[in-house]
């Protein structure tokens, strides 16, 4: 009587770092938050000429200053606007805004920081002196400054907050290379013979997408902000175009007869910032293994 060989057993494949990150991102409730807020945000502004009721800059001077309600849901501004309409539309503006200098930050930033950290040397010393030439200036001064020297147009405003915020991306990108240039892997790609190109695409920048993928939220952050700061202060969207820091900025001289007019384009930058934030907190978490076992460390009672 013969008995049948057990089968072999399926080789065990351990999950790539994206998908652990995966598994962990849904873990942190604030991030799944601010996740739906922001992607119900980008679809409303996506899908602005079919969700928005009304023309953003149709003017109807017999319905100025109308309060919330149920044709006007935010109610209207100085011009018979549809407040609600105003602000889907502006958030085309300040969502692009956002994405563009986010690729412009990377394109400029990432192989800036990944040069200066792994040849190190002169070309650290000069790429870095250009950096802290930027970073001495507040950003938002800076900002302001290039957009008065270019124009004020909103091409311009991406090109000035890109400027601004790919330097603060370099410096990260730096550190993060310093902490992994003369890891194992590295050493042994170098000894191999890799070209310098190969072991800095394939090898470091690899490592390192953790910190850049969570300072490119920061940067989507800081750039819907710059961006409705510097239209607030007319350096931005020019009227009658929507824009939430030029609604912001119109809705100034109205606040007492109008509050709702300040207070819809204030609040959806709130939520618009702390829904990436969040974001970017649940990635941080997701990213980071050490992350976890703190957490798991907490959720479990220990020290």
């Amino acid at each position: 009587m013969s008995t049948a060989s057990p089968s072999p057993a399926a080789p065990y494949r351990i999950p790539s770092s994206l998908a652990l990150a995966a598994r962990q991102f849904p873990r942190h409730r604030l991030a799944l938050v601010g996740f739906v807020c922001l992607l119900a945000i980008c679809l409303a502004a996506a899908l602005a000429p079919w969700v928005a009721p009304y023309d953003p800059v149709q003017i109807k001077l017999g319905s100025k200053l109308k309060p919330p309600s149920w044709e006007h849901w935010l109610g209207t501004d100085h011009f018979g606007r549809d407040v609600f309409s105003r602000l889907i539309w502006g958030g085309r503006t300040s969502l692009s805004v956002g994405a563009l200098v986010v690729a412009f930050a990377f394109t400029i930033g990432v192989p800036l920081g990944l040069a200066s950290g792994y040849f190190g040397g002169r070309v650290d010393n000069l790429l870095m002196r250009l950096v802290d030439a930027f970073l001495t200036f507040p950003p938002l001064l800076l900002a302001v400054a290039l957009v008065g020297l270019l124009g004020p147009d909103i091409q311009n405003v991406m090109l000035a907050i890109g400027l601004v915020q790919a330097p603060i991306l370099a410096r990260v990108v730096r550190g993060s290379t310093l902490a992994v240039r003369e890891d194992v892997y590295v050493t042994a790609a170098r000894a191999l013979g890799a070209r310098p190109t190969r072991i800095v695409l394939s090898h470091i920048l690899r490592n390192v997408m953790s910190p850049i993928v969570v300072q490119l939220t920061v940067v989507f952050a800081a750039a819907v902000i710059a961006e409705a700061s510097l239209s607030f202060l007319g350096f931005g969207t020019q009227p009658p175009q929507p824009s939430w820091g030029r609604d912001m900025s119109e809705a100034r001289r109205f606040l007492a007869d109008a509050p709702w007019m300040f207070m819809a384009p204030t609040g959806i930058i709130m939520l618009c910032v702390l829904s990436i934030n969040f974001l970017g907190d649940g990635l941080r978490d997701a990213l980071d293994p050490r992350a976890w076992r703190t957490r798991r460390r907490l959720a479990d009672g220990e020290g």
